[in-house]
């Protein structure tokens, strides 16, 4: 089968806990969320422009880069038709580490079932600045492992009182990564490291997103 690819390249990985790394990013087109502050909207239209690619085509773009780090992203690539076959494939070569960035609202159990630790998640919980708190999956919270990373999608106190609730009850300092990542914009960063400071937010990390540093943030295949 083929996949829908809206853009391939090679870059630094931004944000998560390979940031600063190289990384090659494969996007898919399409996604089941329309958050408030989304900067990939245009791969989300239902008319976007795509490249059909077969997993044969897509592993041998990823090895012909020469690059190890590989970050499957979208849109939601955990929505695609066939998106496990797609993972399966890329994985069974033990060369590459694949990760998965998911928003936070599809199921990543059988994914993580099937492949254990060596497949990680970059998962986002978006907040209610994002308008789509209602769609986070909080089972997704259960199924995480030290491999993984959970990003909280910050824009105000409200968000970063949730965040804090949710590192609390699911214990989540002793079991995956943790990064508040502010909306371009829209919080300063100043606030969190304040609202860290008086929380005592041990093994929860600051990140801003380098590629928009780097970067104009409307920049594309960065």
């Amino acid at each position: 089968m083929n996949y829908k690819v809206v853009e391939t390249f090679v870059s630094i990985n931004g944000e998560g806990k390979k940031s600063g790394e190289l990384a090659v990013f494969i996007r898919l087109a399409g996604c089941n969320l329309r958050c408030s502050y989304c900067d990939t909207m245009w791969a989300n239209e239902a008319d976007v422009s795509f490249k059909p690619m077969s997993k044969e085509d897509i592993y041998d773009y990823i090895k012909g880069t020469g690059v190890e780090n590989i970050t499957l992203t979208g849109g939601e690539p955990l929505i695609q038709d066939g998106i496990g076959e797609l993972i399966d494939f890329l994985m069974e070569d033990e060369d590459l580490c694949i990760e998965v960035e998911t928003n936070g609202s599809v199921t990543i159990e059988n994914f993580r079932k099937d492949h254990g630790k060596r497949l990680s998640f970059t998962m986002d919980y978006k907040g209610a600045s994002s308008q789509m708190e209602d769609s986070m999956l909080m089972d997704n919270f259960d199924t995480l492992t030290e491999y993984d990373t959970v990003k909280f999608v910050v824009g105000s106190e409200q968000d970063l009182f949730k965040a804090k609730e949710i590192i609390d009850n699911f214990h989540l300092t002793e079991i995956c990564n943790l990064f508040f990542s502010p909306i371009y914009g829209d919080i300063n960063p100043e606030v969190i490291v304040e609202f860290m400071k008086v929380n005592k937010m041990n093994r929860v990390r600051l990140q801003i997103q380098l590629h928009k540093i780097i970067w104009s943030p409307e920049e594309r295949g960065v």
